[in-house]
C-alpha cells in the first residue's frame, strides 16, 4: 500500500491557442456595468451571495468594468438614464421563490447609451442550494448578448477530490466558486476524478480498494460500474473526445506506463514502454498523440509520443522538475517546482508551452501552483493553489492576463477536473 501512495504521490506532483496570445492590458477600455437589485421575498444571506457572485462572475469574464456597489430598484421601474451616465450596461434581477417551489431569478439587461433592451429572460432551478448556478448562467447570457467572446466555463461543474482524513478522500462535484458542493462519493480513498463527457454526466475517478479500482459514475441516475482494475497504480488521465477510449496510467509490475483503454472493445494497448516513469498522459495533435511526464532524463519533465509509434520526443527545455501537464490542442500547461528546499515547502509555478515551437510563458509568480487543467475554451485554466494548510481553486484566464483564488474552507484539494 506504501507504494502505492507514493506513486500516486508522484502522480499528483509529477502529473485553440495562438501562439502571439494578445494580452490585453488596456483594462480602462472594458464598457461599464452596473447591477440593480428587485429582490424582495427572499433570504437576505443568499441574495447578498448571489449579488457578490454575479460581481465576481463578471470580473472572471474580464469582459467588464464592474461597479461593485448593490443599487436597488423596482423590478418594473423605468431606468434611471441620468444617474448611471457613466455606465454602458445596467443588470437588474429579482430573485424569488415561485409558486412551484423553485427559485427564480428574473433579468432585464439594459445597453444604457443606446437605451434598448438587450436580453429580458427567466431562469429557474429546483434545488436551491445550486443558486450559484443561476447566477453563473446569467453572466454567460448577457456576456453573450453583448457580443463578447463565449464564457460558458462560468457554468460548468467542477469536480475534485478532497482529503478527509488520513487514508480518505471524497469526490465533490462544485461550481468554480465553491459555493456550492456535493459529496458524491465518500468513504476510502477516492481520488483523480475525471469527466467523462462534454456533457459533465458521468465522471471516472480512481478507488483504493483491495487494488486500485476505476469506476465510471453517472452522477444523475446515481449508478457506479466497474471499468478495470490493475494493481500497484491505476489513474485516468484523459477522455478521447467521442468519450469511447482512456488514457489510463497503470503499474501492473509497479512500472507505471500510459495506456489506452477502448471502452468498445475492451482491449487495453501500451503506449509508452520505459523503465522509469512514465505518468499523466494527456491527448495531442487529434488524439494521435500523447503528452506525458517521464523521468527519462533523471528528473520529471514533458514528453510526447505518437501513439503506436516508438520514437520519444522532448517538449518542455525549461526547469529539471516539470510535472502535472494537461493539453489544450497543440498547448500544454504544467507545473514546474522551481525550487529544492529538504525541509521547508517549495515553490511551484505553472507554465505554458507549444508542442508546435519553443514557445514559453511564465503564468503564476510563486507559492505552490499545482495540476493545471485546461477549460473548455482552451483560454482559461484551473488549478490547485496551496497555501499553508489550506487548498484552493485558482483560475487563470490567459488571454487578460489575470487569475483569481476561491479557498477550499475545509479539507485539502488532491487533484481536479472541470
Amino acid at each position: 500500500m506504501r507504494k502505492i501512495l507514493l506513486l500516486a504521490l508522484f502522480t499528483l506532483y509529477a502529473f485553440s491557442l495562438d501562439l502571439t496570445l494578445e494580452i490585453v492590458k488596456d483594462v480602462g477600455e472594458r464598457p461599464a456595468i452596473v447591477i440593480e437589485d428587485s429582490s424582495t421575498d427572499i433570504n437576505s444571506r443568499i441574495d447578498a451571495k448571489f449579488f457578490k457572485l454575479l460581481v465576481g462572475d463578471l470580473e472572471v469574464t474580464a469582459h467588464f468594468n464592474v461597479d461593485n456597489q448593490k443599487h436597488l430598484a423596482d423590478f418594473a421601474a423605468p431606468i434611471a438614464y441620468k444617474t448611471y451616465q457613466n455606465k454602458n450596461y445596467l443588470l437588474r434581477y429579482k430573485l424569488y421563490n415561485d409558486d412551484f417551489g423553485k427559485l427564480r431569478a428574473d433579468i432585464r439587461y439594459m445597453d444604457l447609451k443606446n437605451g434598448k433592451e438587450i436580453l429580458t429572460k427567466s431562469y429557474s432551478i429546483t434545488d436551491r442550494e445550486r443558486y450559484p448556478f443561476l447566477a453563473h448562467a446569467i453572466i454567460v447570457d448577457i456576456n453573450n448578448a453583448a457580443g463578447f467572446p463565449d464564457v460558458s466555463f462560468l457554468k460548468r461543474f467542477v469536480i475534485f477530490s478532497k482529503y478527509t482524513k488520513p487514508k480518505h478522500a471524497d469526490i465533490v462535484i462544485s461550481d468554480y466558486t465553491l459555493t456550492y458542493q456535493k459529496t458524491v462519493v465518500r468513504g476510502g480513498l477516492n481520488l483523480f476524478p475525471k469527466w467523462a463527457n462534454a456533457k459533465q454526466d458521468s465522471f471516472y475517478y480512481t478507488a483504493f480498494e483491495n487494488e486500485p479500482t476505476l469506476y465510471r459514475v453517472n452522477i444523475y441516475k446515481g449508478t457506479r460500474q466497474k471499468i478495470i482494475s490493475s494493481p500497484g497504480m491505476l489513474v485516468c488521465s484523459d477522455v478521447s473526445d467521442d468519450g469511447s477510449k482512456l488514457l489510463l496510467t497503470m503499474a501492473p509490475k509497479m512500472q507505471p506506463d500510459i495506456y489506452e483503454y477502448n471502452l468498445v472493445t475492451k482491449q487495453l494497448h501500451r503506449v509508452t514502454r520505459y523503465p522509469g516513469i512514465d505518468v499523466n498522459g494527456n491527448y495531442i495533435e487529434n488524439e494521435h498523440k500523447v503528452v506525458f511526464v517521464s523521468d527519462r532524463l533523471g528528473y520529471p519533465t514533458i514528453f510526447s509520443k505518437r501513439i503506436g509509434a516508438r520514437a520519444v520526443e522532448r517538449v518542455v527545455y525549461h526547469g529539471r522538475n516539470n510535472s502535472a501537464c494537461s493539453a489544450f490542442g497543440d498547448y500544454v500547461v504544467y507545473s514546474s517546482r522551481e525550487t529544492d528546499n529538504a525541509f521547508g515547502r517549495n515553490t511551484f509555478n505553472l507554465y505554458l508551452a507549444s508542442t508546435k515551437s519553443d514557445y514559453i510563458r511564465r503564468l503564476t509568480a510563486n507559492g505552490v501552483n499545482i495540476f493545471p487543467r485546461f477549460g473548455i475554451d482552451g483560454e482559461t485554466i484551473m488549478y490547485i493553489k496551496e497555501f499553508g494548510r489550506q487548498s484552493g481553486l485558482g483560475i487563470i484566464r490567459l488571454r487578460y492576463n489575470k487569475a483569481y483564488i476561491y479557498p477550499l474552507q475545509v479539507g485539502k484539494i488532491q487533484s481536479l477536473d472541470w
